[in-house]
């Protein structure tokens, strides 16, 4: 998607540390090389390189600064990239047009399989073309393409993603089933205890 904005692109590359409340912090500095570290992919933490254009729609994984809606989950449109700062224009939620201006944040990663502690200096945003089902959650929609590979998997997920348009012309639904091929049912996960 964002090779069809025709705007030029920004790669901001994140800066990395180890924190010294790691154990052994100065031995993990030596064995694991700064290459190494910048391919670590973790849940939650935007990669080391990040590569964006203006126009391109983002996404927080990070609050910011709730009062002003910035929260995890906000979508914005990028209208100016700067060297330490992003400026965007916030398009969901209770703040839509307002501009926001979005700083690099250090990101610590715990409870990882490594050994050690690792802090990542980076925008907290990512590409935000697609969203899962729980990330939709609270987002009103005009357009909305729902592809479904295979049925929900938990109570209300299905009510969710339908909710989340504002009229039925704004829903395209693309179901497969378990051969891959399009079909148009699909299994709702239902706990009528619930009720």
């Amino acid at each position: 998607m964002i090779q069809r904005i025709k705007t030029p692109k920004k790669t901001y590359l994140s800066s990395y540390y180890i924190s010294k409340s790691s154990t052994d912090a100065d031995a993990h500095e030596s064995l694991y090389s700064i290459e190494f570290l910048n391919t670590l992919k973790f849940t939650g933490i935007p990669n080391h390189e990040l590569t964006l254009k203006v126009g391109c729609a983002i996404m927080l994984i990070r609050n910011i600064s709730q009062a002003n809606g910035l929260c995890n989950g906000t979508r914005l449109i990028v209208t100016q990239l700067c060297s330490n700062i992003i400026e965007a224009r916030i398009i969901s939620g209770s703040n839509i047009c307002e501009k926001a201006y979005i700083p690099r944040i250090i990101m610590s990663m715990q409870n990882t399989k490594w050994p050690f502690i690792m802090c990542r200096k980076q925008f907290p945003i990512r590409l935000s073309y697609a969203m899962t089902i729980n990330k939709s959650q609270g987002q009103t929609l005009d357009l909305v393409g729902l592809h479904l590979p295979r049925p929900v998997f938990s109570h209300g997920q299905l009510y969710v993603a339908l909710s989340r348009v504002t009229s039925s012309e704004g829903l395209k639904i693309l179901i497969l089933d378990n051969n891959g091929k399009s079909t148009n049912k699909t299994r709702n996960v239902v706990h009528r205890e619930i009720f």
